[in-house]
C-alpha cells in the first residue's frame, strides 16, 4: 500500500461552530461543508488548506467516539487520514505486518468516502484512517 496524499487531518472539537469561527475569522479559511454521520456519532465540518482537507469532528453523543476523546486527551488532534486505491487490499496488506485495524472492512465516512481506522497501538500512537474515493 502506497498512500497517495494526505486526504485530511482530523480535529477534535467540543463547540463545531465556535471551531468554525476560529478557522474562519482567525485563520482566514472557508468553511465547504457540513455534514452529520450518524452511524459514528459525529458532526464533521470540512476546510481546504492547499490540497489538504481539514475536518473538525464534534460529538453528537455523549457516549460517542469523540467525546470518549475530548474527555480523556481535551480538543485536538484526533486522527491523521491517508488516501489510497483499493482499501480492501490495504487493509489486508496492514493486517499482514501485523497492523491491528479497528474497521476490518470499509465503512462510509463523510464525504461519501470509504474509511477504515488502524488501532494507533500499532501506529505508533497515531490513529490512522485510510480513505478511498469509489466511482
Amino acid at each position: 500500500m502506497t498512500p497517495t496524499h494526505i486526504e485530511h487531518i482530523g480535529i477534535a472539537v467540543k463547540d463545531l461552530q465556535e471551531s468554525i469561527k476560529y478557522y474562519e475569522n482567525v485563520l482566514g479559511l472557508k468553511c465547504y461543508a457540513v455534514e452529520e454521520v450518524k452511524d459514528q456519532k459525529v458532526k464533521t465540518a470540512f476546510f481546504m488548506i492547499g490540497q489538504t482537507k481539514l475536518e473538525l469532528l464534534e460529538s453528537t453523543s455523549e457516549d460517542g467516539p469523540i467525546a470518549k476523546f475530548i474527555e480523556k486527551k481535551g480538543e485536538g488532534v484526533h486522527h491523521l487520514a491517508f488516501a489510497v486505491n483499493g482499501i480492501e487490499n490495504a487493509l489486508k496488506q496492514m493486517e499482514e505486518n501485523g497492523i491491528q485495524l479497528i474497521d476490518k472492512t470499509p465503512r462510509k465516512g463523510a464525504e461519501g468516502l470509504d474509511i477504515a481506522f488502524l488501532h494507533p497501538k500499532s501506529t505508533k500512537g497515531v490513529l490512522t484512517e485510510l480513505c478511498e474515493k469509489k466511482g
